[in-house]
């Protein structure tokens, strides 16, 4: 995959620190999403993603900071061909935005359950060998994340308030729980993913919704 030019003027680098700080999208639509609300639980690996905890005990997630990694997870993937990624989830809501992103972007998925052996077993039904792993939720998708790190690729994971990160080479902080919050984070992963290919200008080349990624109920 061809490198893009660097700028190197100063007036560049000022218009893509500009752009790079302006959110995907506005804080509500975040908010409404849920991808915000995290659990009761909080482990010291994401206390730095956390904006409060609320009274009922919910810790409440840094929406700002969800919005900035998905944009650096990206340009991450964009270093890799699509075809040696791999995403996973075994949390149904999941499921229909990776098979969605995998549509849009060529990014390989597995949904569903992940047989132990797939990446560490050559003689393994369905055995892969991608050069980049992404989790929806690095608790559910345990067996994946631990097999990624076994054969030494890097890890990106979508992690709630009680999630660990120590197996983790980038977080995206949010609620990975919750069916619009999933739709939410996947299609602008999507969309951030497209956009460092070359094939959509701006955000709003890309014509499916937020709604197109939910998981039927």
């Amino acid at each position: 995959m061809a490198n893009k030019e660097p700028t190197n003027n100063a007036e560049g680098q000022s218009k893509q620190q500009e752009t790079d700080s302006v959110m995907m999208v506005s804080e509500e639509t975040y908010m409404t999403s849920g991808a915000h609300i995290g659990t009761r639980q909080k482990t010291s690996d994401i206390k730095e993603f956390i904006y409060k905890v609320r009274n009922d005990g919910l810790y409440i997630i840094d929406v700002k900071q969800t919005d900035e990694r998905i944009k650096k997870a990206a340009k991450f993937i964009n270093k890799f061909d699509p075809s040696d990624i791999l995403i996973v989830s075994v949390r149904q809501y999941g499921q229909k935005p990776i098979r969605l992103l995998s549509e849009h972007t060529g990014i390989g998925v597995l949904d569903g359950r992940f047989r132990p052996g797939t990446l560490t077993n050559p003689n393994a039904k369905g055995f892969l060998e991608p050069g980049l792993l992404i989790v929806t939720d690095p608790l559910a998708d345990s067996q994946a994340l631990h097999e990624g790190k076994n054969i030494g690729i890097p890890v990106i994971g979508l992690c709630d308030t009680n999630n660990e990160t120590r197996y983790l080479d980038m977080v995206i902080p949010t609620n990975n729980k919750g069916r619009r919050a999933l739709a939410l984070v996947y299609w602008l992963l999507t969309r951030a993913i497209l956009k460092e290919q070359g094939k959509i200008k701006k955000y709003d080349n890309f014509k499916p919704t937020v709604e197109d990624f939910e998981a039927e109920i």
